[in-house]
């Protein structure tokens, strides 16, 4: 009876102090030929919408290669920065699973997401000059593209709102989708529109770029031509890189405690980026 008790009570505990990873409020933002996609939003602990604050926020995107995906991959990431007092959403966008997209539409749903939140800054209490773009894999490709493609926009939306964001949180991106790069043979009818690296320029904002040593996908050699064509362009530009890591090692572990080493790690580095550009306090 007694150890029945005690297994219960150790059960509770654990559950209670597991980390709140869900999100406090979701809004539609862009309706499709099939449903609303959404915007699921995380917000500090002392939010109040109509207290006269204005935050930083951030928008994360999925990875799954175009094809698949859920937003609850950046549900940590988003709490960990709620947390730090910016508001954090993370995105819903099209793909080829869901709805039956090509990649370019991708962009697009990351474009109409940063313009919607933009737009609607004022009705959360966003700063909508301090908007930043994350994400990881091909979701880093989103991100990327918010801030450097200007010609893949859903036509009957408002341009005078900008899409570009004003800085970038980088999970191991697909950034160069020429023939050298990732995904050429899904885009390569529009790819010199489509990839990141071929259209940095001077609007680009400064960015974070993590990287794995051993990812197949996204060489070195590319986040090292992403980080010097930044600073070409007189913007901050970090480039981390861990040694032996492969393609997705900044996801959230929920076996591990806190999300394990490398999470808390990459987070560490993640938000002393923000702070140094003033995104958290």
């Amino acid at each position: 009876m007694y150890k029945a008790f005690f297994t219960l009570l150790l059960l509770s505990l654990s559950l209670s102090a597991a980390p709140n990873h869900n999100p406090d409020q979701s809004v539609d933002f862009k309706k499709t030929s099939k449903d609303t996609l959404q915007l699921h939003f995380f917000f500090p602990e002392d939010y109040k919408k109509d207290d006269g604050k204005t935050r930083p926020a951030i928008v994360f995107f999925f990875g799954g290669g175009w094809s698949g995906g859920s937003p609850k991959q950046f549900y940590p990431f988003s709490r960990l920065l709620a947390d730090k007092g910016m508001i954090a959403i993370s995105a819903q966008y099209r793909t080829k699973k869901s709805h039956a997209v090509q990649p370019s539409e991708c962009i697009k749903d990351g474009k109409s997401a940063i313009r919607w939140v933009r737009a609607h800054a004022k009705d959360y209490g966003i700063d909508p000059n301090m908007i930043a773009a994350g994400g990881g894999s091909a979701g880093g490709h989103v991100a990327a593209s918010t801030a450097t493609s200007t010609k893949l926009e859903e036509m009957d939306e408002d341009k005078s709102i900008s899409s570009r964001p004003n800085l970038l949180v980088l999970c191991n991106p697909v950034v160069d989708n020429s023939e050298q790069g990732y995904g050429y043979d899904r885009v390569k009818d529009y790819w010199k529109d489509f990839s990141p690296l071929h259209n940095i320029d001077d609007q680009t904002p400064n960015s974070i770029f993590f990287l794995g040593s051993k990812d197949r996908l996204i060489p070195l050699s590319t986040g090292e031509a992403w980080d010097k064509k930044i600073k070409s362009m007189g913007k901050d530009s970090e480039l981390h890189v861990w040694e032996g890591q492969a393609h997705g090692f900044f996801n959230y572990k929920a076996n591990q405690e806190n999300g394990g080493e490398i999470f808390q790690d990459l987070a560490n580095k993640m938000v002393a980026f923000l702070a140094k550009n003033g995104y958290i306090k």
